[in-house]
């Protein structure tokens, strides 16, 4: 199974790097939809999309505009949007408000609650919980394939509430917004800075850690303090835009 980052900032585009949006091609399989959602339309292998958003700010759905496209011109067939009831709306009666955007989202919308599970089309299972500590809340994904587990957390500052979620996953992907140097601001906008992102990581006993939403402010090769991570989680890497791995 192929996992393509298309997105791997956080708040606003850079020279280096668009905002969230990760898609799994060969199953029509989508997390969040920021401004890399434009990638997606190139990367279409299935006649449905099932695109699932952690949360409403725009970092990860003003992307979802873009893919009015693909329904309305019939490469796909549909694309079924979830997300939290309060997420939905949001999207609904703000981003295609007539005034913001006025061509009607041409989606299927599927709300899920705090905490669930369902078969995707592809027939892997996919579960989800809500994130508590972030402005407007968010939601940890995972889904199970085969031989792997794969976890997506963002926008959340690192607590206790889901670790035992993401426990022994192999692919652990997770924000870390902020170097350690900026800890207070992490826990001022509900974001996660370097150490306690990889403590996380070793505690739960994750496979690897791949990160995303690193501040856009930063367009160096290390926005967040990689080395010092990597002595406590090794097997850490920082995503950029256009990353593919196989699971």
């Amino acid at each position: 199974m192929r996992v393509e980052f298309l997105g791997t900032g956080g708040f606003h585009p850079n020279e280096r790097r668009h905002t969230a949006c990760i898609m799994f091609p060969e199953i029509g399989l989508i997390f969040d939809a920021g401004t890399s959602a434009f990638r997606v339309p190139k990367k279409i292998q299935t006649d449905t999309l099932e695109l699932f958003l952690t949360h409403a700010h725009l970092d990860h759905t003003c992307g979802l505009t873009y893919l009015i496209t693909p329904p309305l011109t019939g490469q796909i067939e549909k694309l079924r949007l979830y997300g939290r009831p309060d997420v939905l709306a949001a999207v609904q009666d703000q981003l295609f408000s007539e005034l913001v955007f006025p061509v009607p989202a041409p989606f299927e919308f599927h709300s899920i609650e705090d905490e669930g599970s369902l078969t995707l089309l592809s027939g892997h299972r996919l579960e989800w919980m809500k994130l508590i500590n972030h402005p407007g809340f968010s939601t940890a994904y995972k889904i199970t394939f085969e031989d792997q587990t794969f976890a997506y957390v963002t926008d959340t500052i690192v607590d206790e509430t889901y670790k035992d979620f993401i426990r022994g996953v192999d692919t652990l992907v997770h924000e870390c917004y902020f170097p350690d140097s900026k800890t207070k601001w992490a826990n001022h906008t509900g974001h996660s800075h370097a150490t306690p992102v990889a403590e996380l990581a070793n505690e739960a006993e994750v496979g690897r850690l791949i990160v995303v939403h690193v501040d856009p402010m930063d367009e160096s090769d290390d926005p967040i303090g990689l080395p010092g991570m990597q002595e406590i989680f090794p097997q850490t890497i920082i995503a950029e835009d256009g990353l593919t791995l196989d699971l």
